[in-house]
């Protein structure tokens, strides 16, 4: 009988194999919620096992990206050419993980980057201790991938392995929402026209996941692959960006022949030399969202030397909690000049989102 990981590899051969048009989207639909599936039960042996669980890794500063790459591409070089070796760098041991932290300021920002060990091809099957580093990644704010310049296949071979450990690089989650229901069938609907899954073809796939009655609405036209992302509810969503290393050894003609290889932008750095480092860094601090708030006491004046630095979509509660643990429970109002409000000095509750250079008064009861 064929093992669980024959049976995954025979659904990929059948999957490469199957040509994909209207006539076989059923079909291939039904295969891919069937892999997904699988996938998800070999995970669960192997945590069950005690191989591929999760590590967990004190995050700090404020936001923290994880550095990714192939082994000997230049990543620890990197991470010492970005903090200028002076930040808290250390080691995380995890018996037979280890996870090197260091911290980049920035423009007031405390980015955290982490330099895990190197993925190679079948690390989300577990080969390298792939998933306890994958299971690292996953939890990061930012996903920077480094690329030796000479081995531009790398970059869709990471690519490939995040995206089988369910880390989705610079998407949304499905605008889907499935309610499970106790009889009644299947019922779909959309507040968008579908031109790429089929009624037909959402059936097929809630079946391979036992799912018989349930209210499905879409509000976005997506594919079969969404979708099972939407029914999986175990992916993460992360932003990324591509560091191409050691282009000193290249021309510019290289560089450009290289960005239609990888189809995507990336930042041209040497790591050893340190070319390029300072434009990573804009490009970290821009990619990760920061946005400055600055506070003034309820009768003092606004504080402009040194701002709070949040990420975009910070709430008025995010920051109570993170000036002091009392806060929140303690708020009565807030106010708010800047952007973010119709009218200087508008009172606001813990749920108003801030904007960039927003200033805030936040007022609690004694």
């Amino acid at each position: 009988m064929p093992s669980l990981e024959e049976k995954i590899r025979e659904l990929e051969e059948e999957i490469r194999r199957t040509p994909y048009n209207k006539a076989t989207q059923h079909h291939i639909g039904k295969l891919k919620a069937k892999l997904a599936r699988l996938r998800e039960e070999a995970e669960r042996r192997s945590t069950a096992k005690g191989a591929g669980r999760g590590y967990a890794v004190r995050k700090s500063g404020d936001a923290t990206v994880a550095l990714v790459g192939f082994p000997s591409v230049g990543k620890s070089t990197l991470l010492n050419a970005l903090t200028n070796a002076e930040s808290e760098v250390g080691s995380y041991d995890f018996t037979t993980l280890e996870v090197v932290p260091g911290v980049l300021e920035y423009r007031g920002a405390r980015i955290q980057l982490l330099d895990v060990p190197g993925l190679i091809r079948g690390a989300s099957r577990g080969r390298g201790r792939g998933r306890e580093v994958l299971s690292v990644i996953r939890s990061a704010d930012l996903i920077l991938m480094l690329i030796d310049v000479f081995n531009l296949e790398q970059y869709r071979v990471l690519v490939r392995e995040l995206y089988q450990a369910g880390i989705r690089l610079d998407a949304e989650p499905p605008k889907v929402k499935i309610t499970k229901k106790a009889q009644g069938g299947i019922r779909v609907s959309s507040t968008v026209p579908l031109k790429s899954i089929t009624e037909e073809t959402i059936k097929a796939i809630l079946s391979e996941y036992r799912l018989h009655n349930a209210e499905v609405v879409l509000h976005e036209d997506l594919d079969e692959e969404r979708f099972i992302d939407a029914l999986a509810g175990n992916r993460v969503y992360i932003p990324s960006l591509v560091a191409l290393n050691k282009i000193d050894l290249v021309g510019e003609e290289y560089l450009r022949e290289a960005r239609e290889k990888l189809g995507r932008d990336f930042v041209a750095i040497s790591a050893s030399t340190g070319a390029g480092i300072e434009e990573l860094k804009e490009r970290l601090y821009s990619t990760l969202g920061f946005i400055r708030v600055y506070m003034k006491p309820q009768r003092g004046e606004v504080d402009r030397e040194e701002p709070l630095i949040v990420r975009r979509g910070t709430t008025v509660a995010e920051v109570c909690a993170r000036l002091h643990r009392d806060f929140v429970e303690r708020f009565r109002y807030a106010q708010v000049w800047g952007k973010s409000v119709r009218f200087p000095g508008q009172r606001v509750g813990l749920e108003h989102v801030l904007e960039d250079e927003d200033v805030l008064t936040i007022v609690v009861r004694k």
